[in-house]
Parts: C-alpha cells; sequence; structure tokens
C-alpha cells in the first residue's frame, strides 16, 4: 500500500459520491481497515434516495422500496436498522380513463374497467403478436408488443412510458425492457393473477406484494452507514464536489475537490465512483481521445422533480403510490408517504402527497419556479379527484438532475467505448446507476460496491455483470 510523501500514513481511498453505491463502499471499506474519503458533492447524502424533511413531514425523491433476493444485502439493511426496518404491504394502482386499475392487473378488476370489447381486443392484439412476433426487437415498443399485444401496449404502456423518458417508445431500446421488466408478459401476468405464487424449474416466482422499508425513510439507512464510517475513521466530506482527476494514463493519481470556498488535492490509492460516466470522463486530467469524449457526450440523463404537497385531509388513497396515465396532467406518478411508514408523517389528520414529474434540465417544467410548480400540482390533484385544491395547504419542491441514463439509440456503444478506455486505470472502479449507466435498483448498486471494494483486497468479481440475468432480479418492476 502506497504511503503519503511523509511515509507515515498509508494514501486513502477516494469514493466519489455518497449515494447508496458509494456509502456501501466506504462502509465495505472502513470494516476492512482501510483509510477512506468519501467526497459528496450535495449537503446531504442519500443521492436519488435521500429522506427530505419539511417541516416535520419526511419524504422520498421518488419512494424507494427495500427489495432483494440476495441474502448479504438483505442481512446488511437488517443489520444496520434492525427494528426499524418495516415490512409493508405494496398497494400501487394504475388511474386510466377516470378508472382504477389493480397493478399488477387482476382479471376481474381488469375485465369491469376495460369491458368486453375492449378486453377482445386485447386478446386479439396478443395472440396476432404470438403467431408473428415482430423482429428484429430493437425498441421498447416491440419487446412489450411482442409480450403483451399492441393494443395493450398502447393502453398501459406507451403513454405513461412516453410521459416518463420524454420520448417516443420507438427511440427508448429494448435493453430497457429487458432490464426492468425481464421474464413478465401477458400469459406470465394472467397466471400470476390466478396462482400469485408457483413453482417454475424448481424456483419459488412471485409478484412482489410487500417490501421493507425504514420506519423514517430510506434516509435511516444512509445514516446508518455514515455513523459506522465516521466510526472507523472514514473521512465523510459533504458539498465537496470533484472538478478533476488527474491520472499518468494508467493510474489516477489524484482528485480535486472543492470544499466550500477552496480547493482540494487528494492523493490517492484507489478509487471507486459512483459520478455520472459522462461527468467522469469531462473530468479526467489530462482529457481522453476524442472518441471517448464524444461517447461520453452522447449518454443522456432524464431528470426528475417531486412538488410535495401536505393537504389538510387523512386517507386520501390507500395506495403507496399510483401510476397516472391520464394525458390531460403532466404528473407521472403521485406517492402517499402516510402508507409508506406512519413515521414519514407527524399528523396523521393530513397528508404528504408526492407529485413526480419527469423532464430534463433546462426544459420548460424544469425551468418553472416552486410556487408555479406548487400550483400545477394542485391544479392537477383537483383534476384527478384526488383532494380539491384549496386542502393543500402547504408544500415544497426538490428537483434531482441525473435521475435516471436514457437507454436511446447508440447508448450501449457509447458505453462500450468508455469502459474500454476506463479499463486502462488499474486503480479506478465504476458502480451504481449513473457510475456504469446501468438502470439497476438499489440492492444491486449495493452488491456492486460490495464487491468494488473487496476487489482491493484480492477478490476479482466483474462489478458490470451484477444484475445480468440474475435470479433475485425484481419481477414485474416499473
Amino acid at each position: 500500500m502506497e504511503t503519503d510523501a511523509v511515509g507515515e500514513r498509508p494514501l486513502p481511498v477516494a469514493v466519489i459520491g455518497g449515494g447508496p453505491a458509494g456509502l456501501t463502499a466506504a462502509y465495505e471499506l472502513t470494516r476492512q481497515g482501510m483509510p477512506v474519503v468519501l467526497l459528496e458533492q450535495d449537503p446531504q447524502i442519500g443521492g436519488l434516495a435521500r429522506t427530505v424533511e419539511y417541516r416535520g413531514f419526511r419524504f422520498d425523491i421518488g419512494g424507494h422500496r427495500f427489495f432483494t433476493k440476495n441474502q448479504e444485502v438483505l442481512a446488511l439493511w437488517r443489520e444496520l436498522l434492525g427494528d426499524d426496518l418495516l415490512v409493508r404491504p405494496r398497494l400501487s394502482r394504475i388511474f386510466y380513463r377516470g378508472r382504477w386499475f389493480d397493478y399488477p392487473l387482476r382479471p376481474v378488476n381488469t375485465l369491469v374497467n376495460l369491458g368486453a370489447g375492449e378486453s377482445i381486443r386485447i386478446l386479439a392484439g396478443y395472440l396476432r403478436r404470438r403467431l408473428s412476433p415482430l423482429a428484429p426487437e430493437t425498441s421498447l415498443a416491440d419487446w412489450i408488443t411482442n409480450r403483451f399485444g399492441r393494443r395493450l401496449f398502447e393502453i398501459f404502456f406507451k403513454g405513461y412510458t412516453e410521459k416518463v423518458w420524454g420520448m417516443p417508445c420507438e427511440e427508448i431500446r429494448a435493453q430497457w425492457a429487458a432490464q426492468r421488466i425481464r421474464g413478465l408478459s401477458l400469459r406470465t401476468a394472467v397466471f400470476s393473477m390466478l396462482f400469485p405464487v408457483w413453482r417454475r424449474g424448481g424456483r419459488l416466482r412471485t409478484l412482489t406484494d410487500q417490501f421493507l422499508y425504514p420506519r423514517l425513510g430510506p434516509g435511516m439507512m444512509w445514516d446508518a452507514l455514515a455513523g459506522q464510517i465516521r466510526e472507523r475513521g472514514g473521512d465523510l466530506r459533504l458539498q465537496s464536489p470533484v472538478v478533476a482527476l488527474h491520472h499518468d494514463g494508467r493510474r489516477v493519481t489524484a482528485i480535486e475537490a472543492s470544499w466550500g470556498v477552496k480547493r482540494m488535492a487528494l492523493d490517492v490509492e484507489q478509487v471507486i465512483s459512483t459520478m455520472p460516466l459522462r461527468s467522469l470522463i469531462r473530468r479526467l486530467r489530462p482529457a481522453p481521445p476524442g472518441d471517448v469524449l464524444e461517447a461520453a457526450e452522447r449518454l443522456r440523463y432524464r431528470d426528475f422533480l417531486t412538488v410535495v404537497l401536505i393537504v389538510d385531509l387523512p386517507d386520501l388513497f390507500p395506495d403507496n403510490w399510483i401510476y397516472v396515465h391520464d394525458d390531460r396532467v403532466r404528473v407521472g406518478r403521485i406517492q402517499n408517504f402516510g402508507n409508506w411508514s406512519v413515521g414519514m408523517v407527524p399528523d396523521r389528520k393530513r397528508s404528504c402527497l408526492g407529485m413526480e414529474y419527469f423532464c430534463f434540465a433546462g426544459d420548460e417544467l424544469w425551468s418553472m419556479d416552486d410556487a408555479a410548480l406548487a400550483a400545477l400540482a394542485r391544479e392537477e390533484l383537483a383534476l384527478l379527484g384526488l383532494a380539491q385544491a384549496d386542502r393543500v395547504s402547504d408544500g415544497t419542491v426538490v428537483r434531482m438532475p441525473k435521475a435516471y441514463p436514457v437507454y436511446d439509440d447508440g447508448f450501449a456503444d457509447a458505453v462500450a467505448v468508455i469502459r474500454r478506455y476506463l479499463s486502462r486505470f488499474e486503480n479506478l472502479q465504476t458502480v451504481g446507476r449513473n457510475g456504469m449507466h446501468h438502470y439497476n435498483n438499489m440492492d444491486h448498486s449495493m452488491l456492486a460496491a460490495l464487491f468494488a471494494a473487496r476487489n482491493l483486497r484480492g477478490e476479482r468479481h466483474d462489478l458490470w455483470s451484477i444484475n445480468i440475468d440474475e435470479e433475485y432480479h425484481e419481477q414485474c418492476s416499473r
């Protein structure tokens, strides 16, 4: 292990980013007794999975279920939170044509809401695609149509997906569907409605109807990790954005970061980065070759904002969250945080809702001021018939840039170019959703972070293979 110029202290491992992956990596490194400096650009840890508090109300930036089939990750969650890790029932529905559809779909509910004629059209579209599937299967539209038929794609997937991603389904690559809803088809969905749990190939498979959730939101988990890191001597620095990674072509030698009004230069032995791949490539000094820079600029991200409304009414709806398939409104999803945990809402006579809007940084929606966004959210809540606008007494807005890596045409080739270039650095690993431009789940990010830390002790884990054809990948994810 290298030491500093004085020769007294080993050089630290730098972890870039204080989200679930970065915190987990730092936790595992300090558990191994390695010196760690974690650099987080925001004033709060947790990244997209943080918990924000506003006048005693707590809310997620999107709502984060803790669900995993990986026993090591599950054991870590339970070790950190104990009895504060609650088992919560899942209830989520789709709001479409003024009606509520159970999700996952249930036959009687779906048939009653759609009617016999529409149901027949759905079945006919499904049978047509089963007999004559689209080939090659390149887009999200192709992937879903082949498994559900064109009509069901148009009803339950097209409008909502395009609201989320801001582009036609024909421009979203099939890899996204394979990543997020792998293993699901109309046949398996119907079978799961009739037989909620079944055995297939000797393995138990289920559509998730419950999940784990911290009593006061996901922030409890990240605070627990941060506490362990600090207790073991790790250095966790907030509001310290990385501005440059200096290298010699083979190793990252130093990291330059802002720390308040000062610049900090930190010699490092190893680096684990969770920052977006595009940002990482931009910050390398010397700069990468032109083709690598071009590949990085090719990567796109979907941004996200939450308008939190405090409503002076209890029990607005029983769901944890609802999907809004209604082209009259711009809101895509609505969280009801009191239904995640009663600890999130200090006054049970009131409700705390997260009105979620998907956008691109700098567009019209993102650029609206907070007052205009609050007014829009109130109006849409009333239009959907969930609560009268005058019952909204307060609210706040949280913007989250680079919330989702975009799987558009050419993204896979761009990531491949970047991976080949980064592989030359023997002391640099990337993990996390944006660190790998990989739309994975929270448990997968944390598992990759654990493995990245163990690679520094001589283990040999291929981080890019995690969440690829893994049995523990959740079915029917949205």
